[in-house]
């Protein structure tokens, strides 16, 4: 119901006076310390458009818009005020509003009945505001979230992939450093729910992360020691580097992932295993040489091959490698005694061999069993 002449020139009044303005700027500013950061001018932008809006409502219910509401909500988000600070200024600045109005009213000679009726009207009206305010703040937000995401996200593909490194701005706009040190590290998920939720835990350690060739990377500022993984989810982790060497360890860090199995892995580690692998022709001549009696259809010679492979992950020590087959040392014994009968791989404990004996005999033993 539109407000009677006398209550519209109550409000228009209030509205016009410099003087209200001024002092629900102040106790907006006085409720919120981010709203205060914010200059006064945009205070009494934020407090005129309230009041205006208000008035039109009050005074003709038909011509409520929340456009401009969701809008101003859009600027404090990239204003960077906290939400809460920002409805705390909004509550402060609407309590004190309609304890004037009330006051000027009852001056004026309104009924009480009359100043009740507008104060709930404009309190529907007034929560509804603010619903649309937090509307446009967290629409805001995610689009200000995303578009800092994307532009990490690039930065790293420029940074990891691209033959040009980014400018030291970019560089610092994104977090890093341009003299800075990081660990580059590779994951294999790729669903961005899951690489949002491992993003999260990594980021406890400092750095930049995002979707680089469809898996989660980024650049970890202390390397992620203990990080929480979901389920079979598989980290490469790399010793922090200079960012100018960031390409070719991601270039690494990436083969590591390939053949890397479910956990935490710190790339040095898997020096041997990646150096190999990056010679699949060369494993196949040596797989020919030293393996060319096996068959690979034949259960038994699997068996063979797998504990000999087992036996060289372990030392070559038989009591651990045939705890972890969960054999008999015999057993484990006599299955090296036939390799060597069959080919030429003999290892056999404390024999003294050449560490590059040993190094042939693991690669050509992994590569005929199709990796572990």
């Amino acid at each position: 119901m539109p407000a009677s002449p006398l209550l519209r020139q109550v409000l228009d009044a209030m509205a016009a006076d410099d003087t209200v303005v001024d002092e629900l700027v102040q106790a907006a500013r006085s409720q919120s310390p981010e709203v205060a950061r914010l200059p006064e001018a945009e205070n009494r932008r934020h407090v005129r458009f309230l009041l205006s809006a208000a008035l039109r409502a009050t005074t003709n219910p038909d011509s409520a818009d929340y456009t401009t509401a969701e809008a101003l909500g859009a600027d404090r988000a990239a204003q960077g005020v906290p939400l809460t600070d920002l409805l705390r200024g909004v509550q402060a600045g609407k309590t004190l509003a309609a304890r004037f109005a009330v006051e000027r009213a009852r001056a004026a000679g309104l009924s009480d009945d009359l100043i009740l009726e507008t104060v709930l009207d404009a309190e529907r009206y007034t929560g509804a505001l603010e619903r649309h305010i937090v509307k446009g703040y967290h629409a805001a937000e995610l689009q200000l979230s995303r578009t800092v995401r994307d532009a990490r996200t690039q930065l790293l593909r420029t940074l990891l992939l691209a033959g040009h490194p980014p400018t030291p701005e970019e560089l610092r706009q994104a977090g890093l450093r341009p003299d800075g040190r990081y660990s580059c590290v590779v994951s294999d998920v790729s669903d961005p729910a899951r690489a949002r939720t491992l993003e999260q835990a990594l980021l406890e350690f400092g750095g930049v992360y995002g979707l680089v060739e469809g898996r989660l990377t980024g650049l970890a500022a202390r390397p992620p020691a203990g990080v929480a993984l979901d389920g079979d989810a598989l980290l490469v982790v790399a010793p922090p580097v200079p960012l100018t060497e960031l390409r070719e360890v991601h270039r690494l860090g990436t083969a590591a992932a390939r053949i890397a199995g479910p956990g935490c892995h710190d790339l040095t580690a898997m020096a041997g295993e990646l150096a190999l692998t990056a010679q699949p022709r060369l494993a196949d001549l040596l797989t020919t040489e030293l393996l060319g009696a096996l068959d690979p259809g034949n259960a038994f010679h699997r068996e063979l091959a797998a504990t000999a492979l087992a036996y060289l992950d372990h030392g070559q020590r038989l009591r651990p490698t045939a705890e972890a087959l969960h054999l008999h040392p015999n057993t484990v014994r006599y299955r090296l005694d036939r390799l060597a009968e069959l080919t030429p791989v003999a290892p056999s404990e404390n024999c003294g061999g050449r560490v590059l004996d040993a190094v042939r005999s693991w690669w050509a033993l992994h590569h005929w069993l199709g990796g572990r």
